[in-house]
């Protein structure tokens, strides 16, 4: 896996008060009245959420994850009883997990100088103890400490009913307030796992997969649990677990050789799908962990279009949405979106971004 990335070639400048500092329905609007830009060979349009079925074709075929959000974030204490926030980020499947330790009380930054063995206090009766830097020693591209931890948790049931009953939904700064889980939540959400929310379906609705479903246009899940997303700028993604049904590739097999599109929802869905496909875009039903990185050097075999909010200058996603849909359109999708007050984060607008 690439340990540092180049810089996307995207450039752009977007304010500080273009940001969704909270969810939609706070501010009014249903899920599915954002905004949505589309990027295609048709240049670019604006138009609602509610609108994407006018601008998908019968035969296409839109994949979905269905992770859904865990109250991943918990308060602690360590160091002769100072207060620390723990991001749980990854469930390693061997009784252990990745977490990321941030600045009291806000999350506001990053710890960088803890070190192994150290005990965390949770919530209850819960103990945390750092094990080892994840994934590796000096792995973080500052190369001031370390970001990410392997951890051993002890005196709990479970970690997942621990974070159901002690956690909150990760949160940064940038937001107005807590909000619940719920809002935390895609209507495909089922299985719980992400420490964050796969944001890029937040804006589905039942009617709107009613609506999609009768004008020909087919629905298949994945599943990939999404971890942190405060990496460092340049910072590669880091290995993910994912499934990718049996179902799910023979419907996006059949729908490439039909001639019709494969729209991705989100950067997840993308790294699932791309992390099964051969060469010539045959898919396979595989599950486990992917540490694929997608830029516009590797490109994207499968995946024809990509639904997805609008990330930093420095994000590594953004190198991902140039991959599908070519470093000009990308460019012009974003100088679009700046320039007509799109919004941006978790709780903000959308994109359609087609394959240039």
């Amino acid at each position: 896996m690439k340990s540092l990335l180049a810089a996307p070639s995207t450039t752009f400048s977007v304010q500080d008060d273009r940001t969704a500092t909270e969810p939609p329905e706070y501010r009014g609007l249903a899920r599915d009245e954002i905004r949505l830009l589309i990027g295609d060979s048709a240049g670019i349009r604006h138009a609602k959420f509610r609108d994407l079925p006018s601008f998908l074709l019968p035969g296409d075929l839109v994949v979905v994850n269905t992770s859904a959000t865990l109250a991943a974030e918990v308060d602690g204490r360590w160091r002769e009883d100072r207060a620390v926030v723990v991001h749980f980020a990854t469930d390693l499947g061997d009784g252990n997990w990745v977490a990321e330790l941030r600045t009291a009380p806000a999350a506001e930054a990053p710890v960088l100088d803890a070190d192994p063995g150290e005990l965390i206090c949770l919530p209850g009766e819960g103990r945390l103890r750092l094990l080892s830097p994840y994934p590796r020693p000096g792995s973080s591209p500052n190369g001031h400490g370390n970001r990410l931890w392997r951890v051993q948790v002890s005196g709990v049931a479970s970690v997942v009913a621990h974070l159901e009953r002690w956690g909150r939904p990760i949160a940064y700064g940038y937001l107005a307030a807590r909000f619940p889980l719920v809002d935390y939540q895609t209507v495909f959400a089922s299985t719980p796992g992400s420490a964050e929310m796969p944001s890029a379906g937040r804006g589905f609705t039942a009617d709107l997969v009613t609506k999609l479903i009768c004008a020909g246009v087919g629905i298949a899940p994945i599943l990939l649990h999404t971890g942190v997303s405060s990496q460092d700028a340049g910072e590669a993604p880091q290995a993910e677990w994912f499934a990718v049904p049996a179902a799910t590739a023979r419907q996006v097999t059949a729908t490439r050789r039909a001639g019709g599109r494969v729209i991705a929802v989100g950067t997840t869905v993308t790294r699932a799908l791309e992390s099964v496909s051969a060469p010539d875009g045959t898919m396979l039903a595989q599950s486990g962990w992917t540490n694929l990185v997608i830029d516009p050097d590797r490109g994207v075999r499968v995946v024809d279009g990509l639904i997805t909010g609008w990330h930093n200058p420095d994000a590594s996603h953004l190198l991902l949405v140039e991959a599908v849909a070519g470093a000009e359109r990308t460019q012009r999708a974003y100088d679009a979106a700046v320039a007509d007050n799109y919004r941006w984060h978790e709780f903000g607008d959308a994109g359609l971004l087609l394959r240039a």
